[in-house]
């Protein structure tokens, strides 16, 4: 079946850095459907040919290296760009009859992909139905939206039921692009795929599970953005959430796309709400020093860059095993890990050396920049009378060296073909929007737990580790070591 990729917003940034390379490495692996054409849309005027050059010399730079002149020149050949403006309704029907044409008649599938503002979405999404483009009587029609998807569960609400209006659910795929990479995808393999990890996977044998994802930036030029959105509505409800949800999971029934967003909408229906003094318990909230100088922050900003929570499955597998979930800008390094922390052995024979504690056993899955797994275990100090010294076993997913592909080119592909698997439902959404809106609530309030300021290049707040040392615990602070 041909495909049409319409791009809204197609002058962006997105498009350029990620959109077009992501679709130029799938064309130069034969893996687009044939024939597949790209269409841009955005206000600013110039011609396709205009577009094209552009749009080679930005794929030039981003796919580092591995461009090739003739490849992009075949792949050329089917990018248009048309002007238009979403808030004029004429524009959209010149798009329909614009695609009537280049697609000659032909049975086409086709994707809308809105690379535009968020506030634009619905009016999108309303002008795209007034021009029929949604109606796939000649061809599926889908549409595919960035996030964020709303700022809170009202607005989610409000925007599902406006696209609704013009799309069905199975129509619209809500891009998170953390489901897109290799390693996360890896997790659902690692625990299904063996024998080894399933039988562990509890609350037998399981003490607690941290997630981590830390960024090594600042907020930078995003400031106007960042603080009115805060870690928490930035990182915690869509892709912490979402490894959250692949690690606590259970099977499906098969592997397709329906069955596993089921099972992760369960996971979030088991989160335990936050009541009464949770909100200042279970929580840290963090500012990195320096924030309120940022260009687009008040000086008087009260925005988390940094916040910690304490989460509780309940569930049958789950049951008392905390989930320890923490983001934070300005850290000490970029990585995104989630760890398995298994419990102590019930008796050790081995712990009579005073010097050394041992610990427990504990998997890391490391989503990036180092992508891999590691076995944490006790063994033997060679020549020793039964002293003990913590081994590792490390694992990289591509010892090749090669960095593994982006996550669009296998989302735009997953889109392209109808998957919705590694896409957000709007029930997800919604559910998730209900576990973080109360936190959100509670930390502008007046009782709201202190706004701790930490250094740049730390793990967050020093107050963090005291909260987690104070349940007998510890972060698992280390930067990943790239190949």
């Amino acid at each position: 079946m041909a495909h049409t990729m319409v791009i809204f917003g197609a002058s962006g940034d997105l498009t350029s850095r990620k959109l077009i390379p992501a679709l130029y490495r799938q064309f130069q692996r034969d893996r687009l459907p044939k024939p597949s054409r790209i269409v841009g849309v955005s206000r600013s005027v110039f011609t396709s040919e205009e577009w094209r050059q552009q749009l080679a010399e930005s794929t030039a730079k981003f796919v580092k290296g591995d461009f090739d002149a003739e490849v992009w020149n075949a792949f050329a050949q089917n990018i248009y760009y048309l002007p238009g403006d979403i808030g004029n309704e004429a524009d959209f029907h010149k798009l329909a009859a614009f695609l009537q044409e280049i697609e000659e008649g032909k049975a086409t599938d086709r994707v809308y992909y809105l690379s535009t503002m968020p506030q634009l979405y619905a009016a999108a999404i309303e002008q795209m139905g007034k021009a029929g483009l949604n109606i796939d009587d000649f061809g599926h029609r889908r549409v595919v939206i960035e996030k964020p998807f709303g700022t809170d569960l009202a607005t989610a609400r409000s925007l599902n039921e406006s696209i609704h209006k013009t799309f069905r659910e199975d129509q619209i795929y809500r891009i998170d692009h953390y489901l897109g990479k290799e390693t996360v995808q890896n997790i659902l393999v690692l625990r299904f795929g063996n024998t080894i990890f399933e039988p562990l996977w509890n609350r037998n044998y399981i003490e607690h599970v941290q997630i981590t994802v830390a960024e090594e930036v600042k907020v930078g030029r995003r400031g106007d953005y960042y603080d009115k959105a805060g870690v928490l509505r930035d990182m915690f409800q869509n892709h912490i959430f979402q490894l959250m949800m692949v690690t606590a999971m259970e099977a499906p029934v098969r592997y397709t796309g329906e069955f596993v967003r089921d099972e992760k909408v369960k996971v979030l229906q088991a989160v335990r709400p936050y009541r009464g003094s949770d909100f200042a318990e279970f929580g840290v909230r963090g500012q990195y020093h320096g924030y309120t100088k940022e260009e687009g922050v008040p000086a008087d900003s009260q925005t988390e860059t940094f916040a910690a929570l304490k989460l509780y499955i309940d569930n049958w597998r789950w049951r008392g095993v905390p989930f320890y979930l923490r983001s934070g800008k300005a850290m000490s390094c970029r990585s995104s890990q989630i760890v398995i922390q298994f419990r102590e052995p019930p008796h050790m024979l081995f712990g009579e050396q005073k010097s050394y504690r041992p610990e427990a056993n504990r998997l890391v899955i490391q989503i990036q920049p180092a992508e891999g797994v590691q076995i944490y275990f006790q063994s033997k100090v060679p020549d020793s009378d039964m002293r003990l010294r913590l081994s590792e076993l490390d694992f990289r997913f591509d010892s090749s060296g090669k960095e593994p592909p982006d996550a669009y080119q296998r989302l735009l592909l997953d889109a392209m073909l109808g998957d919705p698997g590694l896409f957000a439902r709007s029930d997800e959404v919604e559910q998730s929007w209900r576990i973080i809106d109360p936190i959100i609530t509670a930390w502008k309030s007046p009782a709201a737990p202190a706004l701790n300021i930490y250094e740049p290049g730390l793990w967050g707040p020093t107050q963090c580790s005291e909260w987690m040392q104070g349940q007998g615990r510890t972060w698992f602070d280390i930067c990943p070591i790239l190949p």
